[in-house]
This record gives structure tokens, C-alpha cells and sequence, in this order.
């Protein structure tokens, strides 16, 4: 591969069953195609896996891929893509870490790892310098997250990132998270991407390394990055002041907040006393950022006294401030940051632990599920100590987590019908916690995100936010349905290249879309336009679909949960309200130009040069309905 800025030049491969390593070298030509991070995942996931791999199988690929922008004086380039092919869904799987781990791996010489295979037993790999060694960790097997970050910093070096499973990971819960930076709690955690570590036999990654990241024009881009950071700072404030927690109540009042497994519109009572107000008032202690960033949103939390005494850490984000607080109707701050710490510990991945403790706090309602399957614990709304049991139950595939451990719907596909009626999920993914019903592209955009129920395409924020440069110049009526699907189709794609290019989301609103290309064209010395940009996140959207399309996906998996659709919040701020999905859907459909059957056009593929993968992926599909 030639020199390029941004790039060190390599990802390093590892096979796990035999040990071998080597390394994968892409053509420039392909970097600006793919770029890195989710994109280039697109391209390995679809060449090296298909419908009949594994999810949990050693055939199946797990890739740690960085940036071109990653490990540079890009505001908030400190970030890494994980992909894989999803035990949650049997999708495109692929999960975004912040912290510092990514950034590490860069300076230690590799733009990515791909795992392959499985080990015999437990392992974990040490990386400097571009190669890995890999050491035995069967006395590491068992711990929690921060205690085996503490294990291998000790055996390392105090210099090592670590990037590590939790128990949840190594008993395969489909919905296990994958942990950085010890207490930090940074974590990969969609997708189930943890327990595709854990079938691995892989413990953890740690990286260590102080090499530069080659940058074309340094000057350029640190003058750019000079320019550019106190304005978005400034636009992203809240964030700095009270963290992603800090939207907790204008969510609430919004309407955009779920309560009680999505049943209740208005619990403002209760979230003012989980806020991130609240959490800046009392038990904050701290704060960090990922690397190159100026926003510093994480929180540090300490509980001195008190039945939680001794949580202490990363402090609970938005997610887990509903997830355990809201969705369970737990309104005691520290309780909710007991919780978190114990998703964090184990492994687990808070949105969809969030999704699997309500519904089951429902189940037990309803008398669906009793004491008899949970080990002798009776779950109730507002409990802390349910929440708290299901969460251990999950990680430890003890009770009712053997159920929950796979997700909503494989627990509620055990439970029978009555129990289907309430599990939130789409494509197998639990939805994160932003309501369509109080922001109807939020509809289309969860039931055609490429990995499920996903908010990082971005559609709750840009509703409210124009942009001229992509297009629409005004802020939109959150409840409407026309336009929306094309909406959400060009925000998958813009949002998708943050995840390539390897920069946080949060800036989206404050940064403009050219500012972005020019710190691509500053780091890599490409004259590329906004243009080349969107056409290429536009491509790996559409090679994501192809790839879900191979793995047996149809248009009739573009939907919602009845409960989104068709039951109203009786109170606050999205009160009466459905989204429109077929609206906004075969508005979407248009937009993407993909047929009925949810398959890019023949001119589509043409357009974006897919035209080989479109034919493998009919051929595919064709093979399995015959």
C-alpha cells in the first residue's frame, strides 16, 4: 500500500486457532472507497463471512478497525469501530468505542486487528509495535471488566489500553458488551459483539504504543482544529456541564424519554431526580474525555455512604439513566449508578440489559414469568434490587437471565405469544431509548438501520438542527411524515461516515460538513468533496444492506413493535401521537431507490460500483428460498 496520510499502513490479522499472524494491506484507491472504521468493516465483513457463518462459530470475522482521522488532532477523533457478524440479530453487526483505545492502537503502529478462528483456551493478545504476542489468560477468566484491566496492566505495563470482556462475554450472552479503559467504561456494546470475543476464547486486547500518526498537512489541520473548537464547544455545552445524562429531562418533557417498558409518556417527577442536574449536584466527582477531545462529557461518580456505598467509576450516561431508571421506574440516582457499574462489570451492553430488565419486570406483572424463575426473587417496578438481580441473573446465565441473556425476543419467543406482545425489538436489536412517537423519523430510521433499532443515525437531533450543506435548511416538525423517509435515508449515510472516518456524533450539529472534509483532506492529502463523501457513505450503507440481505433479510423486517405503532402515550409531551411508518418508509424506499423487495436498484448498484456484490447477494438469496 503507498503512503497515506492518516493511515499507518496496515492491519494486523490473527488467526487464534493457529497462531499465525500476518498483516492486511489495503490500495489507496480502497481506503478512499471504504475509509475505515464501519465502512472498511462493510468491505472485510462481506468478503470473509457469509449466511452460513456462525455468529458464535470460529468461522466468524471480529475486526477492531480505526480511522483516518483516529489518533489525530481531529476534535473528538479519539474512536474505533467493532464488527462482526451479530449474535443478537444475525446481521451486520457493528458497535463505536470512544476512550483511548483506538487512538493507542494507532500509535502502536496498526490501523486495525482482525481476529479469526478460535483459541483452544483462554487468551489475550498484547500489542506494540504493529505485532501481537499471545499470552495464556486463564487466570483472568472470570474476572469483571476493571479487575481484568487492572490483571493485565500489571502484567504489561501501566502504559496498556485495554479493551476487554466481562463474565457476560465469556457465557455468550448475545447481548454482551465489549469494555475500554478500565473504570472509564468505554464500551463497544451493540450487537452482542462482546459474546463473538468471548466464543473466541479471547479475554482482551491491550495495545500499547507512542508512534506518530502521519498527517499530510499538520499545520492545516491544527489550524482548522484552532478555528473550529471553541464554536462547537460552545453548541456542545450541555454536554461538558451535565454529560449525555444532561438530556434527560428535555427528553422527558419531549415526550422522547421511555418509562415503564414504553408505556408511560410523562415521568418528569421522576427524571428530574436522575438527571444529569442532579448527578452534577450530588455524587459527581469528575469528569474525562476520549481522545482529542475538548467536550469531556464523561462522568465520574463516587457514592461514599448509603445502601450503595462504594460505586465509583464512570458515572451512568443518558442510556443508563433510562434504561435502569425510567424503563424500571427507579427514580434513586444511586441506585441507577449501582446499576450501571454492574452492566459495566459484567459486560453487558445497557440498552439492550435496560430493554431485558423492564420487559421482564412486565413478565412479572402480568404473571408470565414468577418467583419460580427467578430464583426466588420477586421483581417489582421502581425496585432497585430487581433491577439489580436481573442484571446479575443475565451475566451469569443464572434464573431468568438464560432467557434474557439472549435478548428480548429469543426470551419472549420462549414465553409464548402474550410475552411477544411486549418485547421491543427490531431485527432481534432492543431500540434505544428515543421514542418515535414523539419523533416520528425516529420511525424509519430505527425500522431500516442496518444493524436494528439504532438512534445513531442521527434523526432526533437533525430534525431540530438544519443543515444546509446536506440539503434542508430549516428545522422540521417532529410529528410530520412527509419527507422524513428521505431524511433518514441521507442521515444513515452521514452519520455512517462518522463511524468510518472515526469522530464522535455529538459534533455533527455544532460541525459543519465541509469543516469535515477538510480535515479528511488535511490528514490524507486527498482533494476529496463533500460529494466523494456522501456517495461513499451512501455505499457502505448499501453494502451493509447487501450483506443483511445475504443473511436472509427482507423488506417485511423494516418495521416496528406493535407497542411503537399502534399504542399512544395516554400523557406528556408526545401525548396522542403515531408515527406514519409506511409513509415514511416507502418514502425512504424512494429515496434509497431500492424495489419492493428492500434490494438496491440495478442503477443504484451501478451508481455506487456494487454491481459484483449485488449479483452475489441475489444469487445468495436465491439459493436459500430454493
Amino acid at each position: 500500500m503507498n503512503e497515506v496520510g492518516g493511515y499507518m499502513g496496515s492491519l494486523l490479522r490473527v488467526d487464534l486457532g493457529s497462531g499465525k499472524r500476518s498483516h492486511v494491506r489495503f490500495e489507496e484507491a480502497e481506503l478512499r472507497r471504504y475509509i475505515g472504521g464501519s465502512g472498511l468493516g462493510a468491505r472485510i465483513l462481506f468478503d470473509e463471512t457469509t449466511s452460513k457463518t456462525d455468529p458464535l462459530g470460529p468461522e466468524n470475522v471480529l475486526a477492531f478497525l480505526t480511522g483516518p482521522l483516529t489518533g489525530t488532532r481531529a476534535i473528538t477523533s479519539g474512536r474505533h469501530a467493532v464488527v462482526s457478524r451479530s449474535p443478537l440479530t444475525g446481521l451486520w453487526g457493528e458497535s463505536d468505542s470512544g476512550g483511548t483505545w483506538g487512538a493507542t492502537l494507532k500509535r502502536a503502529g496498526l490501523d486495525g486487528v482482525i481476529l479469526n478462528g478460535a483459541s483452544d483456551n483462554p487468551v489475550y493478545l498484547v500489542i506494540r509495535n504493529g505485532e501481537a504476542e499471545i499470552r495464556d489468560a486463564r487466570h483472568l477468566w472470570g474476572l469483571t471488566t476493571s479487575q481484568a484491566d487492572a490483571a493485565i496492566k500489571d502484567e504489561v505495563g501501566v502504559g496498556a489500553v485495554v479493551a476487554t470482556i466481562g463474565p457476560a462475554g465469556e457465557k455468550l450472552s448475545r447481548i454482551a458488551a465489549i469494555m475500554h479503559d478500565g473504570k472509564h467504561a468505554r464500551a463497544a456494546g451493540r450487537g452482542g459483539l462482546g459474546a463473538v470475543m468471548g466464543s473466541k476464547n479471547v479475554k482482551a486486547i491491550a495495545v500499547l504504543g507512542d508512534q506518530k500518526v502521519p498527517v499530510a498537512d499538520p499545520e492545516g489541520l491544527a489550524s482548522s482544529v484552532k478555528r473550529l473548537a471553541p464554536a462547537i464547544l460552545k453548541k456542545v455545552l450541555s454536554y461538558r456541564d451535565f454529560g449525555t445524562a444532561g438530556a434527560v429531562l428535555p427528553s422527558a418533557m419531549s415526550g422522547d424519554l421511555p418509562a415503564k417498558n414504553w408505556t408511560v409518556g410523562s415521568w418528569l417527577e421522576g427524571a428530574e431526580k436522575i438527571s444529569g442536574q442532579r448527578m452534577t449536584d450530588t455524587i459527581l466527582t469528575g469528569r474525562y474525555g476520549c481522545d482529542a477531545c475538548v467536550i469531556r462529557c464523561g462522568r465520574v461518580v463516587k457514592v461514599d455512604s448509603g445502601p450503595y456505598a462504594g460505586v465509583e467509576g464512570a458515572g451512568p450516561e443518558y442510556e443508563a439513566m433510562a434504561g435502569f431508571g425510567s424503563m424500571c421506574m427507579v427514580d434513586d440516582l444511586e441506585a441507577v449508578a449501582m446499576a450501571n457499574q454492574m452492566a459495566n462489570e459484567f459486560g453487558i451492553d445497557v440498552i439492550s440489559a435496560g430493554n431485558c430488565v423492564a420487559f421482564a419486570l412486565e413478565a412479572f406483572e402480568r404473571g408470565i414469568i414468577t418467583s419460580e424463575d427467578t430464583g426466588g426473587v420477586e421483581l417489582s417496578w421502581g425496585d432497585p434490587q430487581s433491577v439489580f438481580a436481573v442484571i446479575r441473573q443475565i451475566a451469569m446465565r443464572e434464573g431468568i437471565g438464560e432467557l434474557l441473556a439472549d435478548g428480548v425476543k429469543a426470551a419472549a419467543k420462549q414465553l409464548g405469544p402474550q410475552a411477544e406482545e411486549f418485547a421491543l425489538e427490531v431485527k432481534g436489536m432492543e431500540p434505544a431509548f428515543h421514542d418515535p412517537r414523539a419523533t416520528s423519523s425516529l420511525a424509519v430510521g430505527y425500522a431500516t438501520h442496518p444493524r436494528g433499532a439504532c438512534h445513531r443515525g442521527g434523526t432526533q437531533l437533525m430534525e431540530r438542527t438544519p443543515v444546509p450543506e446536506l440539503g434542508f435548511s430549516s428545522a422540521l416538525d417532529r410529528f410530520a411524515s412527509e419527507g422524513k423517509g428521505a431524511l433518514a435515508a441521507l442521515l444513515h449515510d452521514y452519520y455512517g461516515l462518522f463511524n468510518s472516518l472515526k469522530l464522535c456524533q455529538f459534533i455533527i450539529p455544532a460541525t459543519a460538513p465541509t469543516d469535515v472534509v477538510g480535515w479528511i483532506r488535511s490528514a490524507t492529502g486527498w482533494d476529496m468533496d463533500l460529494d466523494e463523501l456522501l456517495q461513499a457513505g451512501e455505499m457502505h450503507t448499501n453494502l451493509k444492506r447487501l450483506y443483511n440481505l445475504r443473511c436472509g433479510l427482507s423488506a417485511a423486517d423494516d418495521r416496528l413493535p406493535p407497542r411503537l405503532l399502534k399504542e399512544a402515550l395516554e400523557s406528556g409531551g408526545a401525548a396522542g401521537r403515531l408515527p406514519q411508518l409506511d409513509i415514511m418508509l416507502t418514502d425512504y424506499y424512494r429515496a434509497r431507490d431500492w424495489a419492493a423487495t428492500g434490494m438496491p436498484s440495478q442503477d443504484k448498484l451501478n451508481q455506487l460500483g456494487l454491481v459484483d456484490e449485488g449479483a452475489r447477494t441475489e444469487k445468495e438469496v436465491a439459493m436459500q428460498r430454493s
